[in-house]
């Protein structure tokens, strides 16, 4: 896996010809990037002609960015279709607009579960379930993406749809205000409606405060 962290533009080489490359980069992306440019960056230092990413990981998010070169571009929708594995940290108490901790703050509650609580909850979100994606998602309305009509003050209303949860266990609870977790999940699933949903079910409220999209194998056969 490469890793890019702290690549700016002074450090990338000098603008070549393009070539025809082709294959997949696996990116190590770090927190505060965006997948755009995260592509970019590979894009320009192997001078390729065409590049593009296999799924989209937040700016919050770190962790594995397949991206494709030339001809494995064609391939992307295939790799779309793998499970998706993650290690997540919910935070209690608060909703956010934006289900994870970039958004601003809609709503709180005193209320905090416990170790228990959490764990006996956890089956009620495995398997095929009903998820109503986050107001700030790439979800599509009449041809505008989610988040461009959130961030213009527009309200947004998406419908529930449903997403595969393979697999979800608490891994630990830090102190009261946080509960990490690990997933793996099917295309179309978002972690930050997932916890949004799990704090609403618990009564505390809650979002996603750290987030990393985990690497397990090849594009061929990985969980992404």
């Amino acid at each position: 896996m490469t890793s890019i962290d702290a690549v700016g533009d002074e450090k990338l080489p000098r603008k070549r010809d393009k070539q025809d490359v082709h294959g997949w980069v696996i990116v190590d992306k770090p927190v505060g990037m965006t997948s755009t440019f995260a592509v970019s960056v590979v894009k320009r230092l192997f001078c390729a002609k065409r590049a593009g990413h296999a799924g989209t990981l937040d700016p919050l998010a770190s962790g594995c960015l397949p991206i494709a070169l030339g001809e494995a571009t064609k391939t992307v929708p295939f790799v779309m279709e793998g499970r998706k594995s993650y290690r997540f940290t919910v935070r209690w108490g608060e909703e956010r607009d934006t289900d994870d901790a970039e958004g601003k703050v809609i709503d709180t509650s005193a209320r905090r579960p416990d170790a228990a609580e959490i764990a006996a909850l956890l089956p009620r979100f495995v398997g095929t379930i009903d998820q109503v994606p986050p107001r700030f998602s790439a979800v599509k309305i009449e041809g505008e993406r989610a988040y461009d009509l959130a961030r213009d003050g527009e309200a947004v209303e998406l419908d529930a749809r449903p997403v595969a949860i393979h697999r979800i266990e608490l891994v630990e609870t830090p102190d009261a205000d946080h509960a990490a977790f690990e997933a793996e999940c099917g295309k179309g699933a978002y972690v930050r409606a997932l916890a949004r949903d799990m704090g609403r079910a618990l009564g505390c409220l809650g979002h996603v405060s750290a987030l990393r999209h985990d690497f397990a194998g090849s594009p061929a056969g990985f969980v992404a």
